[in-house]
């Protein structure tokens, strides 16, 4: 028995040295994380887009109002507004609904941080930063070399194996879908990303309209991964399926040692709201329900 002592000994010193060298590469990812948005000049989108501070619910009935080709929000008979004063209004009649409803869901207080829906319109009317849909298109490309499923295992282990089934189609469907190239990595360097991989992603963000970029860009942040992002508008995969790869080494974290019982549960729940939100903010502004007249071009850049 007292000679397999030092060979437990050396086992348990080769699983410490196995977990500080992990502890390390997840620090050292996670201060190139915050280098990288540091050097950008785009916000995330939980800065971008503006949530209020809880008050008291002080109106009883919700409506939408037609005025031209948009739609307005009525609380009892008073017009919603944006933060910086501006009538809330919208193209889409489905979009204005939506909206309405999340007003007309709220109890006593009102819990701004629920209603994503509004936070994105109120973001893309007051625009308080001025972002053009070049800068966002922008953010959204560079935002690639950093995709959370681009960063495999460091070992060829069970997380590395379970990446590669979950992650590796998507990143095959991304590549062939946009005719790119795009390389994985095993280490806390981001991989290379071609211009010219670049280049074709711009040309395809620039196609969508500028409240849809805006969209696209809360679900990039929320996710941190641009392939899930672009593969759950294409309806690749669906919603809870996009939060779980996006969760994937979280996910198996918590299998082998367990969890805050509430607290990951409520962050799984609050990112498939927030990408819901999304994903039907993008969908409604690509698909307007009315029309525009020729002489009035739509307001984007």
């Amino acid at each position: 028995m007292l000679t397999s002592v030092p060979s437990l000994l050396n086992v348990l010193s080769k699983e410490k040295n196995k977990i500080i060298n992990k502890m390390s590469q997840v620090f050292n990812k996670l201060i190139n994380t915050t280098h990288y948005f540091a050097r950008r000049k785009l916000a995330p989108a939980s800065v971008i887009v503006r949530n209020m501070a809880t008050v008291k619910r002080f109106y009883k009935r919700t409506n939408i109002l037609s005025s031209g080709s948009k739609f307005e929000i009525s609380l009892d008979q008073r017009k919603l507004k944006t933060p910086q004063g501006r009538v809330f209004e919208v193209n889409s009649k489905p979009l204005a609904l939506a909206v309405a409803a999340e007003w007309d869901a709220q109890k006593e207080t009102i819990d701004r941080g629920s209603m994503h829906l509004t936070a994105l319109c109120n973001t893309v009317l007051d625009n308080p930063h001025n972002y053009t849909k070049l800068d966002l298109v922008n953010y959204i490309v560079n935002c690639l070399e950093m995709d959370t499923i681009l960063f495999y295992s460091s070992e060829v282990d069970e997380l590395y194996q379970l990446q590669i089934k979950k992650w590796e189609p998507i990143v095959d469907w991304f590549c062939e879908n946009y005719n790119v190239d795009i390389k994985r990595t095993q280490s806390i360097e981001a991989p290379t990303v071609s211009m010219e991989t670049k280049a074709e992603l711009t040309r395809h963000l620039l196609s969508h309209n500028f409240n849809s970029i805006y969209g696209l860009v809360y679900a990039v942040d929320g996710l941190k991964s641009v392939m899930l992002t672009l593969a759950t508008a294409a309806r690749v995969i669906n919603i809870p399926e996009a939060v779980n790869l996006s969760r994937l080494e979280e996910e198996y974290q918590t299998s082998h040692w367990g969890n805050v019982e509430w607290h990951h549960e409520y962050s799984k729940q609050d990112l498939q709201a927030r990408l819901s939100a999304a994903m039907l903010f993008v969908y409604l502004n690509s698909h307007s329900a009315t029309s525009r007249p020729k002489n009035d071009p739509p307001n984007v850049s």
